[in-house]
């Protein structure tokens, strides 16, 4: 990017790797803006490099580490015309998350949209949009149990005992019916220690009657599994917990 220039900026998936948003498949590619006449004048060699003709206002660019990239408000905007359902609600979460975006930009990003291609569909996204999900599995995991028609009435639950203390957070909860699930990512739960704290976390979880349910990434992949083993989680009879 440095090589074009100083009119050139991280634009889309690339901006949103800059400010460390998540949710967006992995990729090779580099996307870069430059102006329409910079842009014509561009030699790039490299395949992995994809230039855009963009002209984004000024004050819609900042500086990361010395990288010139589409603010949070832009990048989210941009990626969310351009990426499907679970992609995009997963990158709206994660800025919310990191506050990066708060919630009134939300509308502020509807507006930006407006009568650009897709934005439609990326209206729906926003109306999705939860900044309490902590990670790209949370939010798959949550889509999966509402498009499955049952969907979780909290996230972040906080399950205590009778004298107020703290057994567990879960990731997604179904209040009435005691259920809680996690979602367990490859990273922060597959070290030991994790390991470790999450079944001591458990195992008070379910001594004190709640059902604890544990999803991967590969459960996302399939639409009607998460819904079906929430379902019957639901479905069981208290005194069987």
């Amino acid at each position: 990017m440095l090589s074009l220039g100083p009119a050139a900026y991280a634009v889309f998936g690339t901006a949103a790797e800059v400010h460390r948003i998540a949710g967006l498949p992995a990729s090779d590619e580099i996307h870069i803006g430059l102006p329409p006449v910079a842009a014509k004048q561009a030699r790039i060699r490299q395949p992995h490099v994809v230039l855009h003709q963009l002209d984004h206002p000024v004050e819609s660019l900042v500086s990361l580490n010395g990288l010139l990239a589409t603010d949070p408000i832009a990048t989210v905007s941009d990626v969310i015309l351009r990426a499907g359902r679970y992609p995009a609600v997963s990158v709206l979460d994660s800025a919310l998350n990191q506050r990066l975006l708060e919630t009134a930009d939300l509308a502020s990003i509807a507006r930006r949209i407006r009568r650009r291609r897709g934005a439609v569909a990326a209206r729906g996204y926003l109306a999705e949009a939860d900044g309490r999900a902590q990670s790209p599995l949370e939010t798959r995991t949550r889509l999966r149990c509402i498009d499955g028609r049952v969907p979780p009435d909290v996230l972040q639950l906080e399950v205590r005992d009778d004298d107020g203390y703290l057994l567990g957070i879960g990731d997604l909860g179904w209040r009435t019916r005691k259920v809680i699930a996690e979602a367990d990512g490859r990273g922060a739960h597959s070290i030991p220690e994790a390991i470790f704290t999450d079944r001591r976390r458990q195992n008070r979880l379910i001594n004190a009657g709640w059902s604890v349910l544990r999803f991967t990434w590969q459960d996302t992949l399939d639409p009607a599994y998460i819904p079906w083993v929430v379902r019957q989680a639901l479905s069981r009879p208290s005194d069987l917990r």
